[in-house]
């Protein structure tokens, strides 16, 4: 199928999936379908607020080819900032991750069009790779999906030109400091063999094909010519969102046993993550809907399906107003983080044009609002996870006691003050000497 072609196919699909979903009418659940100068107000120089240092200079090292030449070792990934630990009574910074489930370039162009975006806003994001992205049609039956038969996928497959774009924007994205993580390969939701009814065995199964169809794009496309791929697939890949955010409590057992570090296929309020099996959960948000009584995730889809039930082209009247709606909701979620908690605030998105486009200008108006804000960071799910695994444990639990919008009482200064430490056996207390026994405590 061509990549222009994957897109119609694709929308098509998820609007027939739209009434299985429910729930996503109500609380949206259903989750998914197939460089300024600083001024007031804004993000100050590297090193400012948020325990980070400038981005490391990655080492030249000579490209080592890996396999077929698909991908190579080029040495460590540039413009990844170094993270330090908090200081006692520091404000943390505010995180927010924009994410892309299925990444490909298509004739849409989006992929290319949000890689400027992030470099014009320094906003760093993740893009969720579909593997079947990587492989032509005509070699479909290379992909043996669990509970199907050889060479289905529901969101189709590409072709050569398709591949060629998807790489390129893949290349470049990396190099600039983006992650690439993966949405796995055929897209299955539902009951009928979809993700959410497969075994670990099965979910190891479709990662070990996900990274093949990326190790192995130059054979199977007849792309040998190409530049190959600028990291070790084996090594990049440490997080993921399952499709329709379904099948995530066995993801996740085989994913702690492959070496991720992260999932985001679930779903949370806005409050400071926590590890689940050893992988930070990095679940995607509840968020505002202005002007309705109830809140649904942080994802273009479940925007369009309160917005335009059962359809992707709905009342043109309305893409004006329903963007704006989705715009002003994420600010608003932000704002409250910021100004709260500084939870981190995590965002899905798709490459598509539903509505005429209006949740991609959303999607960049919001961008174009909160990465600029002093002491914001807009990281990828991977750098979010290095700064959490750089502080102390104790200070994130102490964190995640405080609600959804909730500032700390008596400001961070307090909040997060350095303790005193905790009197040792024997040492001296006020009012009695070292080695004295302590005085009894009364009863009440």
């Amino acid at each position: 199928m061509s990549a222009a072609g994957r897109t119609t196919t694709t929308v098509q699909r998820r609007a027939l999936a739209v009434g299985a979903l429910a729930l996503a009418l109500v609380t949206g659940l259903a989750g998914c379908s197939g460089s300024d100068g600083a001024e007031e107000g804004t993000k100050g120089a590297p090193g400012d607020a948020g325990g980070k240092k400038g981005p490391a200079a990655a080492p030249q090292v000579a490209p080592r080819l890996i396999g077929d030449g698909s991908t190579a070792f080029t040495g460590a990934q540039p413009h990844q900032p170094v993270w330090q630990r908090l200081k006692p009574g520091e404000t943390p910074p505010q995180f927010v991750v924009f994410s892309w489930d299925g990444a490909g370039e298509d004739s849409q162009k989006l992929f290319s069009h949000f890689r400027s975006v992030g470099k014009k806003y320094d906003a760093k994001m993740t893009y969720f790779l579909s593997g079947v992205y990587l492989l032509p049609e005509d070699k479909r039956k290379l992909y043996d999906p669990p509970q199907h038969s050889a060479g289905r996928s529901d969101i189709g497959f590409n072709d050569v030109e398709g591949i060629r774009d998807t790489v390129r924007e893949l290349r470049g994205a990396w190099l600039e400091g983006n992650e690439v993580g993966t949405h796995f390969n055929g897209h299955f939701c539902g009951a009928d063999g979809g993700v959410g009814t497969w075994s670990v065995e099965e979910w190891k199964s479709e990662i070990s094909q996900a990274k093949s169809f990326v190790k192995n794009w130059k054979s199977n496309a007849g792309l040998r010519a190409e530049q190959p791929l600028p990291f070790d697939y084996d090594k990049e890949l440490v997080g993921a969102r399952t499709p329709c955010l379904e099948g995530r409590k066995n993801f996740v057992r085989a994913a702690a046993e492959l070496g991720f570090r992260y999932d985001t296929s679930g779903v949370n309020d806005q409050i400071w993550p926590k590890k689940d099996s050893g992988l930070w959960d990095l679940s995607m948000q509840l968020v505002p809907v202005p002007g309705r009584a109830f809140q649904t995730l942080s994802m273009d889809y479940n925007f369009l399906v309160n917005q335009s039930p059962g359809t992707t082209q709905g009342d043109p009247s309305q893409h004006q107003y329903w963007g704006d709606q989705m715009r002003d909701g994420l600010v608003q979620a932000f704002e409250r983080s910021y100004r709260g908690n500084r939870a981190p605030l995590i965002i899905g998105n798709h490459f598509e044009s539903w509505n005429g486009g209006t949740y991609m200008r959303a999607i960049e108006e919001t961008i174009a609002t909160v990465c600029v804000q002093k002491d914001v960071e807009c990281v990828s799910f991977r750098q979010l996870a290095d700064w959490l695994d750089a502080q102390d444990p104790e200070v994130i639990a102490k964190m995640r006691t405080l609600k959804v919008g909730e500032a700390p009482q008596g400001g961070w200064s307090t909040f997060l003050a350095a303790q005193p430490p905790a009197a040792q056996p024997g040492a001296a207390q006020p009012g009695r000497p070292a080695g004295a026994p302590a005085a009894p405590v009364a009863k009440g």
